[in-house]
């Protein structure tokens, strides 16, 4: 008889999205809508600043809280954008991607049995890593009447004396929602009268089309409740460099800290320097960058549209969210069979939490072309399927 793995890991279940991606690398000619991040090489300058710190023989460790550089950059950039100050010395962590700093903000805030909050549907690691933290998930379903943004009458709906945060991301993926300011100040008041934490996703912050992205942290009298996380790996196109980070006030940041001290030490010093080159020299890339997200995202929703499978339309992050009510499938059955049949692979919303059930998740993180010809391909799926 040999020991068994902890109760609370063996409950979790697998990625929903990394089923179909293994079926898909068994595959030839597939077309992926399901991977989420950018078919873009990372802009050259910040390629050779990565190569350069690595000639440089910068190859140890840095500051736990990582290079002094990187985050008074930051903090350039928070305040540039956002209007927001932080102290480099000890309000900013540098992380191993946003990944790393969700789970520093959610073990850092969370005693065990502690519920947070977390709208579906929403990005696969949420609800785990409450989890893992020792803390209660309580998921609360978002509708496309809202236009998949959460509201905070129905947050407030199943806040309990053991509610500890709500955890947000947008621009949300699957969905592609873009939070509106109003909505977003009907939740700070509701987080300072409740006197919870805001644990804000913003890796999509920059990936915005036509609207405007507003910073939680940003919002009156907020900055002293939420944690923010961003990162490189969206904007910049630097998935592979696994480079993020947290902005909290420095108690929040200090307990953080911590855990990511005995954790993970350091994030990986090449990325902190490349990432220095990005926030510097990167603006350029980043527009050029979104204007051809912006010219997919209106592609792939028109056609999906056109074929019947309704999308409302997603004004942030690059991923399209339709129902595939139209095709009498559900979710998974569509996804499995599109890809047998077509090769084309998506996500089964249900991926994402209950409330995703009934939709796909397509990328248009890949070529134009790629996307017109997986159009093609869904709508003789389509017509076989009746």
């Amino acid at each position: 008889m040999s020991p068994e793995v902890a109760k609370r890991i063996a409950l979790i279940p697998p990625s929903g999205i990394r089923r179909f991606f293994d079926i898909a690398a068994t595959m030839k000619d597939v077309i992926s809508l399901g991977i989420g991040e950018p078919d873009f090489v990372t802009p050259e300058p910040v390629l050779e600043a990565g190569i350069a710190s690595l000639r440089r023989g910068e190859t140890h460790y840095t500051s736990n809280s990582g290079i002094l550089e990187l985050r008074q950059a930051l903090c350039d950039h928070l305040l540039r954008r956002y209007a927001l100050r932080y102290n480099p010395a000890d309000e900013i962590i540098i992380t191993v991607g946003v990944s790393e700093a969700l789970y520093l903000a959610l073990v850092a805030v969370l005693d065990a049995g502690d519920e947070v909050i977390v709208p579906q549907p929403c990005f696969v690691a949420y609800g785990p890593e409450v989890t893992l933290a020792g803390g209660v998930p309580v998921y609360l379903a978002t509708r496309v009447e809202d236009s998949f943004q959460v509201t905070a009458e129905d947050i407030e709906r199943v806040i309990t004396p053991r509610t500890k945060a709500v955890l947000i991301g947008y621009p949300n993926n699957p969905t592609g929602a873009v939070m509106s300011r109003a909505a977003l100040e009907q939740v700070a008041d509701l987080a300072e009268r409740r006197n919870i934490f805001v644990i804000s996703d913003e890796i999509y912050d920059r990936l915005v089309y036509g609207v405007e992205h507003i910073c939680f942290a940003s919002l009156p009298r907020m900055r002293e409740r939420t944690i923010t996380l961003g990162g490189f790996s969206k904007a910049y196109a630097m998935t592979g460099w696994r480079i993020g980070y947290a902005a909290a006030p420095a108690e929040l940041l200090a307990a953080m800290r911590k855990v990511h001290q005995y954790t993970i030490m350091s994030a990986p010093t090449t990325a902190q320097v490349a990432a220095v080159t990005a926030l510097a020299e990167g603006e350029a890339f980043v527009e050029k960058m979104v204007r051809e997200y912006d010219r997919r995202r209106r592609l792939i929703v028109g056609g999906l549209n056109r074929l019947g499978l309704t999308c409302f339309e997603p004004r942030g992050a690059f991923y399209a969210f339709p129902s595939i009510k139209r095709s009498g499938m559900d979710d998974t059955l569509f996804a499995e069979r599109l890809l047998e049949e077509e090769q084309v692979a998506v996500v089964p919303g249900a991926a994402f939490g209950a409330a995703g059930a009934g939709y796909v998740r397509c990328s248009y993180a890949t070529a134009y072309e790629q996307i017109e010809e997986a159009l093609s391909r869904m709508e003789r799926f389509l017509r076989r399927h009746g």
